[in-house]
C-alpha cells in the first residue's frame, strides 16, 4: 500500500470554511431584516448541537429530523448531525399529513428540529409519530404553540454544550442524511445517502464544468433543504467557505430579487417555476435592481425552457445552468453549461442555447445509458429513444427499508424518465415514462410542446397532460397560465406549435387558467392535473362533439 485509506467523512469537509473562512457569513432573510453569524460561530454552534444531541441519547446511525425553512439553524444541523455519524432526516414541509406520518415512522426518527411557525403543521401528527421522543423549537419570534409534552427551545438545548466536539471516525459508508422521494406513485420512499457518496458529490459539485463553485462565491440557495439535501449546495458550500444567502420562509419573487441585490449573490439554484416569477419581476421593474454581480443561476427539477434561458442571458449576461437529477442521485447526475464541448466544434450562439437546452453531460464518476425494454443498450445517434439508467458512487442502489428492485437493474437504477444521448454524449430528456403521451401508437413528449408554449410571448407557463381517446388511445391536452392583459388565444398557441410539430402533435385542446398545481419540491403536478380532469369529467373537444 502507498496511499492513506483515509474516510471520506463529512466531518472532515464541512469544516472547511470555518477554517479558511472563518469570518465569511451565513445570512438568513428576516421578517426586519437579515440574520447574520460567521462560519466561525456557525461551526462553534454545530459542535454544540451535537453535544446536545448526544446528551439526550443519539447515537451513530439515529435519525434526527428536521422540519424547517432554510435558514442558519437548518445549516448548522447540516453541520452537526452528519458529521457526528447520525443521519439528518430533512422532512418536506409541503408533504400531507399521511405522509409526514408515515414518512416519520419509517425512518423512526427519534428527535424533530422544528421552526416555530411550522409546529401547528406537525401538531395534529404527535400522537400518531411513537418514535419522536423529542421536539427541539427554533424560534424566530413568529408565534406557535404545540401539545407536545417534550419540547425544549433550540438555543437552550444547546447553550451549556462545549464549542467543541469530538467527532468519530466511522465507516466511510455509514449513512448521513435520509431524503424521501415525493411519492407520485404508492407511498413515498426513503433514499438513505452516506458519508462517501455525499463527500465525493460535493466535491463534483464544485468542479468547474459543473456549478463553479468557488469560495469567493454568494451563494443563495433556493431549492429547500429538505428537497435532495438542497441539491447539495450547504456541503459545497460549506467546504469552500463560500459566503451562503438562506431566503428562510420568504420565498416570494420580489423578496428573492431583493435578497440577491443586497447580498450580492453570485449563484443561486431553484427550479423554473422560480425563475419565471423571478423574470416576471424583473420584466415589470427592469431599471429597478442590480444584478450585476449575478453571474449563474442553476436550475432543476424540470427542464427550464430555451426561452427563459436566452432571456437571462440576453437581458442580463447570466449564464443559466440546467442540471438533471433526482433524490436517488444526491441529486446531480447531469450538467449542460453553455460552453462549447470541444473547440474544434466553434458553435454557434444558437448552437450552444440548442445543448443548454439539452439536460447536459454525464458528471465525472458517472455512468448514464438508454435502454430499450430488454436492458439492451441504444446507440448515441440523438434519435434512439429508450430508459435512462445511471450507476456511479452517489446513486441509490436501493431504497430504505424497502428495497423494490424492479427499480433496478444490475448495478443500474431505473430512473424512470425517458430520453436520448446524441453523438456528443448530451443527454436528452424526452419525459417522464409515466407523462409521455401515446397518440396512434406513437410518442409525443409532453416536455417539448410545455417548453414551446412557453416561448410565447404572452405565456408564463404551460402543462401538458394526456387524456384518454378511444381511437388514439391518449391525446395532448394544454393547461396555459397567460401574463394578465395578454390577448393570445388559443388558436395563436397552436400556431406556434404548429410551426415546428406536426399536426397529430399539437394539443387537442388549450384550457386558459389561473393556477397550475405544483408539487411539494415546486414541479408541476400532472397527477393533480389529470385527476382534476377526471373529477371535473372532462371530454376531449370531439368526443363532447360525440355525446
Amino acid at each position: 500500500m502507498t496511499m492513506q485509506k483515509t474516510p471520506l467523512l463529512m466531518s472532515r469537509i464541512v469544516k472547511r470554511g470555518a477554517v479558511v473562512s472563518p469570518e465569511e457569513e451565513i445570512v438568513t432573510l428576516t421578517a426586519d431584516g437579515s440574520h447574520r453569524q460567521s462560519y466561525k460561530t456557525t461551526w462553534e454552534r454545530a459542535n454544540q448541537l451535537a453535544g446536545a444531541l448526544k446528551e439526550h441519547g443519539i447515537q451513530v446511525g439515529d435519525r434526527v429530523a428536521s422540519f424547517m425553512w432554510n435558514n442558519w439553524r437548518h445549516l448548522e444541523l447540516y453541520q452537526s448531525v452528519p458529521s457526528m455519524g447520525a443521519v439528518l432526516h430533512t422532512l418536506n414541509i409541503r408533504l400531507s399529513p399521511t405522509d409526514l406520518e408515515y414518512i416519520i415512522n419509517h425512518a423512526a426518527s427519534r428527535v424533530i428540529v422544528i421552526d416555530e411557525d411550522l409546529l401547528p403543521a406537525l401538531d395534529p401528527l404527535l400522537d400518531k409519530i411513537p418514535c419522536v421522543e423529542l421536539l427541539v423549537v427554533c424560534s424566530h419570534g413568529e408565534g406557535g404553540e404545540t401539545s407536545f409534552a417534550h419540547t425544549v427551545d433550540y438555543e437552550d438545548f444547546i447553550a451549556d454544550q462545549p464549542s467543541t466536539y469530538p467527532w468519530p471516525v466511522i465507516d466511510e459508508n455509514a449513512p448521513m442524511g435520509l431524503c424521501y422521494t415525493s411519492g407520485t406513485t404508492g407511498k413515498p420512499k426513503g433514499v438513505m445517502y452516506t458519508n462517501r457518496s455525499t463527500y465525493l458529490h460535493s466535491m463534483a459539485q464544485a468542479m468547474t464544468d459543473a456549478m463553479s463553485l468557488t469560495a469567493l462565491d454568494s451563494i443563495c440557495g433556493i431549492v429547500p433543504l429538505f428537497h435532495a439535501l438542497g441539491w447539495g449546495l450547504p456541503f459545497t458550500a460549506s467546504m469552500l467557505g463560500s459566503k451562503q444567502v438562506l431566503p428562510h420562509k420568504y420565498m416570494d419573487p420580489e423578496s428573492l430579487v431583493r435578497l440577491m441585490v443586497d447580498e450580492e449573490v453570485t449563484i443561486s439554484a431553484g427550479v423554473p417555476t422560480i425563475w419565471q416569477a423571478v423574470k416576471g419581476i424583473l420584466e415589470a421593474n427592469p431599471d429597478r435592481y442590480d444584478l450585476s454581480k449575478l453571474t449563474r443561476l442553476t436550475c432543476g427539477g424540470s427542464a427550464p425552457p430555451l426561452s427563459m434561458m436566452r432571456w437571462y442571458a440576453d437581458n442580463y449576461g447570466i449564464e443559466m445552468i440546467q442540471g438533471w437529477g433526482m433524490t436517488e442521485t444526491n441529486p446531480l447526475g447531469t450538467v449542460s453549461r453553455r460552453i462549447a464541448k470541444r473547440a474544434h466544434l466553434k458553435l454557434t450562439d444558437d448552437e450552444q442555447f440548442e445543448n443548454i437546452a439539452k439536460a447536459g453531460l454525464t458528471v465525472p464518476s458517472l455512468e448514464i445509458e438508454i435502454f430499450d425494454d430488454d436492458f439492451n443498450a441504444l446507440p448515441h445517434d440523438g434519435e434512439s429513444v429508450g430508459e435512462i439508467l445511471i450507476r456511479g458512487p452517489w446513486i441509490c442502489s436501493e431504497y430504505y427499508n424497502d428495497p423494490q428492485p424492479e427499480k433496478f437493474h444490475d448495478d443500474w437504477l431505473i430512473t424512470g424518465d425517458v430520453g436520448q444521448m446524441d453523438s456528443e454524449e448530451y443527454l436528452i430528456i424526452t419525459d417522464r415514462s409515466k407523462d409521455l403521451i401515446k397518440s396512434g401508437g406513437e410518442w409525443i413528449s409532453s416536455v417539448d410542446l410545455e417548453n414551446h408554449i412557453v416561448a410565447l410571448e404572452g405565456v408564463t407557463h404551460a402543462a401538458v397532460v394526456a387524456q384518454p381517446h378511444p381511437r388514439w388511445d391518449e391525446r395532448p391536452v394544454a393547461l396555459v397560465i397567460l401574463v394578465q392583459g395578454s390577448n393570445v388565444t388559443e388558436q395563436r398557441i397552436l400556431d406556434h406549435c404548429g410551426e415546428i410539430f406536426a399536426k397529430w402533435q399539437l394539443p387537442d385542446d388549450i384550457i386558459f387558467v389561473q393556477e397550475i398545481p405544483l408539487t411539494s419540491t415546486g414541479k408541476i403536478d400532472k397527477k393533480a392535473i389529470r385527476a382534476d380532469l377526471e373529477k371535473q369529467q372532462y371530454q376531449l373537444p370531439d368526443l363532447r362533439e360525440q355525446s
